[in-house]
């Protein structure tokens, strides 16, 4: 069907297309010089730091994991309300998920004294990701990962642009790991980003994107080599140079983007604030948010799917961010994962529904759609 308000939308126009054309006109199309301004760009936004582009997020987070030498036995604590690729990316390596419950109904970040209870002699990171793209606690985090000699990995995917005390996330931990999916606030259709303020370890990322390869074709092209060796194993996780055209344009709109996205949030905040029914996670949140999802909690006794059900006849999409992954069959049976191990996890994720938020919105948008939330919870 064609919704009236989608859950999401692209802010695309003109000079994205005149960027994609400009490349196809060079004839090259796989990671090159484009791609090489791509991430300069994004360093630059960040604030330091090296940044190297791959295919999506979810090889971000792999080659992150990878790159920090996490194997199998290790243990790696994140939270369970995330999308599944945090936790399948530990799995690539062969390491553990050991899932920690979140903060609270108020705010749905994984929960730095419930890290601090999984910690074991054989933990040796904790990955985090910055729900909805409002910044976990850090400092308290970190403090952690101190105490316990632990690398600390962000899934930034919501979090392009947000800021935590005057720093931008992707460049808070030791690895910051970007999404730049369709329904991202940076949009190339696919991609990613790997961040780090470590040169070393940039540099095994950049060997392990392209197969362990010391160069890429294009600095074949360029002449700068004949021949290459394989010192380590790697993966193609390359981008393209038609998604960092995109990446760069995109990069131009972030803040602007970001800042109609907090202009929407206000809005839905001052329709649906003492709604009988709802309450409104984050809504007190102090910080500097990319605002990138809008959820809701809904009363218990309220029935989500017939909610969205009567939300779909508006032509309005709602979503539920996210399963909890401990409850997945997968990880059911693998490591025995069981329903009540996260209450506060479980709990958020019976009731949450996300409603629609993108730059293209406007803000009678917005008022139209939380009076018809307000309708279908009075119904």
């Amino acid at each position: 069907m064609k919704w009236r308000y989608p859950l999401s939308d692209i802010d695309l126009g003109k000079e994205e297309e005149r960027e994609v054309l400009k490349v196809l006109c060079s004839r090259w199309l796989s990671t090159g010089p484009m791609t090489e301004r791509f991430e300069k760009a994004f360093s630059e936004y960040l604030g330091g730091g090296y940044a190297i582009a791959v295919s999506n997020g979810t090889a971000a987070l792999h080659l992150a994991l990878a790159s920090l030498d996490i194997k199998e036995g290790d243990e790696v604590i994140l939270p369970s309300l995330t999308f599944i690729a945090t936790a399948n990316a530990v799995l690539y390596v062969g390491g553990k998920p050991v899932f920690a419950d979140i903060v609270s109904t108020e705010d749905f970040n994984i929960s730095p004294e419930e890290i601090g209870k999984k910690v074991t002699q054989r933990t040796k990171a904790i990955l985090v990701m910055h729900y909805g793209g409002y910044p976990c606690d850090m400092k308290a985090i970190l403090r952690i990962a101190k105490r316990y000699d632990l690398y600390v990995i962000e899934d930034a995917a919501h979090a392009p642009g947000a800021e935590y005390r005057g720093r931008r996330c992707g460049l808070i931990g030791d690895m910051g790991c970007f999404s730049f999916f369709s329904n991202k606030n940076l949009v190339t259709g696919e991609g990613g980003m790997v961040v780090t303020p470590n040169k070393v370890w940039a540099e095994r990322v950049r060997r392990m994107r392209s197969h362990g390869m010391e160069a890429l074709s294009w600095d074949k092209y360029r002449g700068h080599l004949s021949s290459y060796d394989i010192r380590g194993l790697g993966y193609n996780y390359r981008t393209t140079e038609i998604q960092s055209a995109l990446g760069l344009v995109q990069l131009k709109k972030l803040d602007r983007n970001n800042r109609k996205r907090k202009k929407l949030v206000e809005v839905y905040l001052k329709g649906l604030q003492e709604v009988e029914g709802i309450s409104i996670p984050f809504s007190k949140f102090k910080g500097n948010p990319s605002y990138h999802l809008f959820p809701i909690l809904l009363a218990p006794s309220i029935n989500r799917n017939k909610v969205m059900e009567r939300l779909k006849d508006f032509g309005i999409q709602a979503s539920v961010h996210y399963p909890p992954v401990h409850l997945f069959s997968l990880y059911r049976k693998r490591f025995g994962f069981k329903m009540g191990m996260l209450p506060k996890t479980e709990e958020v994720s019976r009731r949450e529904l996300t409603l629609p938020l993108h730059p293209r919105m406007k803000v009678e948008d917005v008022r139209w759609i939380a009076k018809k939330v307000k309708e279908t919870l009075r119904g």
